[in-house]
């Protein structure tokens, strides 16, 4: 019994002393609120604020958006060509027969078709679900809730299966156009 208490007293001072050790190690919220007030007065402020103003006078196209370097465009005369930010010039646009010119058209064809059948893949996975959902059911009205969204991913699964037809009929037109250009194999072949 002398044990237990001894036990049980022990315990007591122990988590009294974590508490109060607790209690004088925090920081109040209006404290807290002052010091970040005054970080803030002494941070420095934005050199350059973008507008839409600033923007609308740059035109590109969405399809050219990447996530590569911002090119600074030289517009003085005599200037030579758009330089990155690294300093290395930016390479020119790949010409029609060129290797990258091809590269960059099969691989963006096949890159489509590939995130096209995933999404069909993904969406399948999802039908098989709803179709599993609806069977175990008992409940009219989730049951008519349950077959919507399964008509609706039905017809958007159709769709896809549509977008892939045309996506593997516009790689087989980009194979053909390039044997007929007498394009080299190697060009057209996925990388290893």
């Amino acid at each position: 019994m002398k044990r237990v208490i001894a036990i049980t007293v022990t315990l007591v001072i122990a988590c009294a002393s974590v508490t109060y050790g607790q209690a004088s190690s925090t920081v109040s919220l209006a404290e807290v609120a002052r010091k970040e007030e005054a970080r803030r007065k002494t941070a420095k402020k934005a050199t350059k604020v973008f507008t839409n103003d600033n923007l609308a006078s740059v035109e590109v196209p969405i399809s050219t958006v990447s996530s590569a370097p911002m090119v600074s465009t030289n517009t003085t005369p005599g200037a030579k060509e758009p330089t990155i930010p690294g300093g290395k010039a930016e390479p020119p646009p790949p010409v029609k027969g060129d290797q990258a010119f091809w590269q960059g058209r099969i691989s963006q064809a096949r890159t489509a078709l590939t995130r096209t059948q995933m999404f069909a893949d993904s969406l399948q996975t999802k039908i098989n679900s709803l179709r599993t959902d609806f069977t175990n059911r008992d409940n009219r009205v989730e049951r008519e809730k349950i077959q919507q969204d399964l008509n609706t991913a039905l017809a958007e699964l159709e769709r896809l299966k549509k977008e892939i037809d045309a996506q593997q009929k516009a790689i087989t037109a980009i194979e053909d156009e390039a044997r007929r250009a007498n394009v080299p194999s190697g060009w057209l072949r996925p990388p290893a």
